[in-house]
């Protein structure tokens, strides 16, 4: 089973994981790339759709509505993102805004139900710090909360670890449908800094079904589906991971802990 996909340094767009990915159902990923001046138009289809700024300034519009020279950072390590809402079968348009280059992340979870688009302004990023000791890191919610009957199914933010940390831990899953567990798929799209680095993603079942351990280098991303899923970042490397999530049950966030290392959450 492979779950890691590996993207390339090119411009324009970038088909990362879609529906070739035989595991996930509801969320797909790709990568747009814009030069000075250039821009792309795409259409959602059926997937309601967030267009993140990795890096770089754009111009948006949706429907008849334009947001320009919106993004504040030169990569996701010099701040907080920019998003854009793009609802289900709508078409769009981003021109790099700058003279420079452009990054999007171009995040796409499968819907029914058509709302309106909108803009995610740094300020709007509300920032966690979660963990303590050797799994430290600060988890910015881009659409999570705030998107309550203004999405249907996606919920999307950043994560950056320390270096030598672990996060997405203690490990936890979201699987299946319970009183305190909510199905959901995920994927995460990586970025390392300095960009020699590597994290390790673990993805595993308590039967062992699954039982996936990856080097993870810069540009990569991984489709998850079930399981438990921790990262570590390597010594001296910050590691952020762009992740979102999308299921048919409804968008609450009941991440399952895995119950032998639950102790470490009473410490």
């Amino acid at each position: 089973m492979n779950l890691l996909y590996k993207t390339e340094q090119r411009p324009g767009y970038q088909r990362v994981i879609d529906q070739s990915c035989e595991v996930l159902e509801y969320c797909n990923f790709d990568l747009l790339n814009l030069s000075s001046g250039e821009s792309y138009r795409g259409e959602s289809g059926g997937y309601e759709t967030v267009l993140v700024i990795l890096g770089g300034k754009a111009t948006f519009t949706v429907g008849g509505q334009t947001w320009e020279n919106v993004g504040e950072r030169a990569n996701v390590f010099s701040g907080k993102a920019t998003a854009l809402y793009v609802p289900i079968e709508t078409a769009y348009e981003v021109t790099e805004a700058a003279g420079g280059n452009l990054q999007i992340g171009v995040c796409k979870v499968k819907a029914d139900k058509k709302f309106a688009p909108f803009l995610v302004t740094p300020e709007e990023v509300v920032v966690h710090h979660r963990g303590r000791e050797t799994w430290k890191r600060d988890v910015h919610d881009i659409i999570a909360a705030n998107g309550e009957g203004r999405v249907q199914r996606i919920v999307i933010g950043e994560t950056y670890s320390e270096p030598g940390s672990w996060s997405s831990y203690p490990p936890h899953k979201h699987d299946q449908n319970s009183d305190d567990e909510c199905k959901m798929e995920e994927i995460y799209f990586f970025q390392i800094e300095p960009q020699q680095g590597f994290a390790v993603q673990l993805v595993y079942t308590e039967d062992g079904e699954v039982n996936e351990t990856y080097t993870i280098k810069h540009g990569d991303a991984v489709a998850l589906h079930k399981g438990y899923h921790p990262v570590c970042a390597a010594g001296g490397y910050q590691v952020y991971y762009l992740w979102f999530l999308g299921g048919e049950s409804g968008r609450a966030l009941k991440p399952y802990d895995q119950p032998a290392h639950r102790w470490l959450m009473q410490k």
